[in-house]
């Protein structure tokens, strides 16, 4: 069958030579046969040993797309230099190029022709290899075609540049930044805004593109989130910035502010709050997080009124409602649902992202977590009854991430085996927006297929991908009125080689309408976060830098001083004055039981037992239950029961110790301490019960001298000799060990009693 487009050996007719410059070898140009090379390669079957690998066949390109690189992988031993021709439906006469590398970009003069020339039209592209030692010789082909869209994208893109893994951004987000431009642009779009030293991600734009709303960790809140007009020049400043954490405050549950989203006109923003998520690191680049809600629900802040308020049928603390995003005409909401599901948790309220420890069955065993899409009246705020949609809901797969198209007609979600973001296996599908069959769009490519957002004329997608790279790149598709797409078109002008791009959202505003965002927030609780997030890095040195900048900033932050003087001593960086900075921080919040407990750690390892004792019960009585891990009441337990251990009042300390047993039955250090407390009391059978359990769990453990004098004397009191006589030989080897001599000659008098006793017994 012969086809529309003119027949690739037509590039010949016309072309008398191509003059090839340094291709051929010899320092004279040489004219290269182009004729006789394509003569006979007419058709497709006498192609091979070349795979185009972009563009897909198929492709149509936007009409203001900048220059895009053609790649392709040659198989052949021979081929060492390439021509491409450019076949058109318009005219017999083709274009022609020749390059010495497998990829080839178009110059921006030329690329404009090739648009102009398939503009709607099928372009043929021709890439045939050839040896500079026998340019009359092809070695290898392959052909694709092409077409241009009479359809423009129309908006500037603004997007999230990262760099990976995901935890060093974590650490020090001011390695983040954000770009905002035209895909027409010849170089990458302009950073806007960088340096910034909290953690920034989430963000949308109304439907006019006239305000930014973003997630902002300012003032130690997790649950920030700024709206600010949309300007050439404009601040992030603290009297534009909200707190999800201000919903129900008086419940004491914090929130993160997940997912949030700006309504179409501007006037409400939805997010996921009173929320629980996993986020762990993984050790894979590309894939270096692990990250979905698994509580919260979802509730409405408006900007006319203030207000925070739940959003009726989105509001069922049993269920997991997250990932918001509203219809066109701000009628609807849809969003990802599931039940809500508990973790082994350290029990902190204020914990809102879980550790790999609490997450196992995900990160080790696999455990799914799957999510429904639902729809729901926005109804002025007052809701309604959710229902699920079909096709994107009790699939089997895991259905999140909706955006409806600008005429509220489609709905594109992306579709996993289980979890949301970060899933290699995410793919985009379509449903109409009431729902219906799900139909995969062309675009998929073969490695997570996500974050995509609608151009405002409805005729593009733009999505991230990782098809080609660990580090995400952004990818365009065309939408026709069918809700078909077309095969990707990469942006690879918005791809820096060393930073992931997500979050792309076009913008319905010119070009130039943001030129650089500037932050008026970042202050001392700026650099104390960026600290915070150093030291959960295991990065001491990072963490000793920002919270000295924290002090220098703002010299009375008695959080700073807490953290600075808990780093200092106990990394042994600078002791002395890690002990200085915890009394200053006591000094400035004496009631503060974070500063309190550090300070009674401080004093207990500098052997000012008595001292620590009431600083570490005044945490105690503060925070029962514990406050993270570090803070676990266990922990203070232990601590503080060792504490009156050493101290002489062993019954006190035996109170503290049980509770630090019984809240961690695997704690050896506790059981030991118990028993040593117990043998004090003279409870030689407590003792000795706590001690074999300490033992059990860490043989190691088994090395105080104290404990097993005092296992002796205990025995010896209650006629129990050859117990007596064994605990006293255990204390014995050990102070022989330690080269304690003098010990061990009271020690051996001490079994010689034991035995002499025992004899008359």
């Amino acid at each position: 069958m012969r086809r529309s487009v003119v027949p690739f050996v037509a590039i010949a007719i016309g072309v008398v030579a191509i003059l090839v410059a340094g291709l051929l070898s010899g320092p004279r140009k040489r004219a290269l046969p182009v004729k006789e090379m394509l003569a006979a390669h007419q058709d497709d079957a006498s192609l091979a040993g070349l795979t185009i690998l972009y563009p897909r066949p198929g492709t149509l390109f936007p009409p203001e797309i900048a220059p895009p690189a053609f790649r392709w992988k040659d198989d052949t031993v021979g081929s060492d230099s390439w021509l491409v021709g450019i076949a058109f439906e318009d005219s017999p006469e083709p274009m022609t190029f020749v390059t010495p590398l497998p990829e080839w970009t178009p110059p921006p003069a030329d690329w404009e022709t090739i648009k102009k020339r398939s503009l709607e039209r099928e372009a043929r592209v021709t890439i045939l290899g050839f040896g500079r030692s026998a340019p009359k010789t092809i070695q290898s082909g392959s052909r694709v075609s092409i077409r241009t869209s009479k359809d423009p994208v129309g908006a500037p893109l603004f997007y999230r540049e990262v760099n990976l893994p995901f935890k060093d951004a974590a650490k020090d987000p001011r390695a983040i930044r954000w770009r905002f431009g035209p895909i027409a642009s010849l170089q990458p779009p302009p950073v806007v805004l960088e340096n910034l030293l909290v953690c920034g991600n989430c963000h949308s734009f109304p439907a006019d593109g006239k305000a930014l709303a973003m997630d902002v960790d300012y003032a130690n809140s997790k649950g920030s989130y700024i709206i600010t007009r949309t300007a050439e020049e404009m601040t992030l400043a603290t009297s534009e910035i909200i707190t999800w954490d201000d919903f129900k405050k008086e419940d004491g549950e914090m929130t993160f502010g997940l997912l949030s989203q700006i309504s179409p006109d501007g006037r409400v923003v939805v997010s996921t709050v009173k929320d629980k998520s996993v986020f762990v690191p993984r050790p894979d680049l590309a894939f270096s997080q692990l990250f979905f809600p698994i509580k919260g629900i979802l509730a409405v802040y408006s900007r006319d009124t203030d207000t925070f308020q739940a959003l009726p049928g989105a509001d069922d603390p049993k269920l997991v409602q997250s990932n918001p995003t509203w219809s066109p005409d701000g009628k609807h909401i849809v969003f990802a649902r599931t039940g809500a599901y508990k973790l082994r948790s350290s029990g902190d309220p204020g914990k809102i992202l879980l550790s790999p420890e609490e997450c196992d069955e995900f990160l080790k065993d696999g455990k799914p977590f799957k999510f429904d899409l639902c729809r729901i009246p926005f109804n002025g705020g007052k809701g309604g009854a959710p229902e699920p949609l079909k096709g994107a809901s009790n699939n089997g797969k895991s259905n999140f991430f909706a955006r409806y198209s600008p005429d509220g007609k489609w709905i594109v979600f992306c579709q996993a085996r289980s979890y949301m973001l970060l899933q290699p296996d995410s793919e985009l599908f379509i449903i109409p927006a009431e729902g219906g069959e799900a139909r995969r769009l062309e675009c998929n490519t073969r490695r997570m297929n996500s974050w995509h957002s609608w151009s405002p004329n409805g005729k593009w997608l733009v999505f991230s991908s990782k098809a080609n790279s660990a580090y995400t790149q952004l990818f365009l598709t065309h939408m026709d009125e069918q809700g078909r797409s077309t095969p990707p078109v990469l942006l690879d002008r918005f791809t820096a080689s060393d930073r992931a791009a997500n979050i792309p959202e076009f913008v319905n505003a010119p070009p130039t309408a943001i030129k650089r965002i500037h932050e008026q927030f970042v202050n001392d609780n700026s650099h104390l976060r960026a600290a915070d997030a150093f030291f959960r890095a295991d990065d001491v040195d990072g963490a000793i830098r920002e919270y000295r900048e924290t002090l220098r900033i703002n010299p009375a932050n008695a959080r700073a001083h807490q953290r600075l003087g808990s780093v200092l001593y106990f990394s042994k960086k600078q002791a002395d004055e890690g002990v200085g900075h915890l009394y200053e921080a006591l000094r400035l919040e004496p009631k503060d039981p974070l500063t309190r407990c550090d300070l009674g750690l401080t004093l207990s390892q500098l052997g000012k037992h008595d001292e620590a004792i009431p600083h570490l019960t005044e945490a105690l009585r503060q925070l029962p239950d514990g406050f993270g891990k570090q803070y676990s009441a266990q922990e203070m337990h232990y601590h503080l029961g060792g504490a009156l251990v050493l101290t002489g009042k062993p019954k006190e300390a035996s109170e503290h110790l049980a509770e630090a047993v019984h809240r961690n039955p695997r704690d050896e250090e506790a059981h030991y301490l118990l028993a040593l407390a117990l043998a004090q009391q003279g409870d030689v059978n407590e003792a000795a019960k706590y001690y074999s359990a300490a033992v059990a769990l860490r043989p190691t453990v088994d090395n105080s001298v104290l404990l097993h004098d005092l296992m002796a004397a205990n025995y010896a009191k209650a006629g129990r000799f050859r117990e007596a006589i064994a605990s006293g030989e255990k204390a014995l080897g050990m102070a022989r060990a330690a080269g304690n001599d003098a010990f061990v000659k009271t020690m051996a008098e001490r079994i010689e009693e034991y035995k002499r006793r025992l004899n008359q017994k």
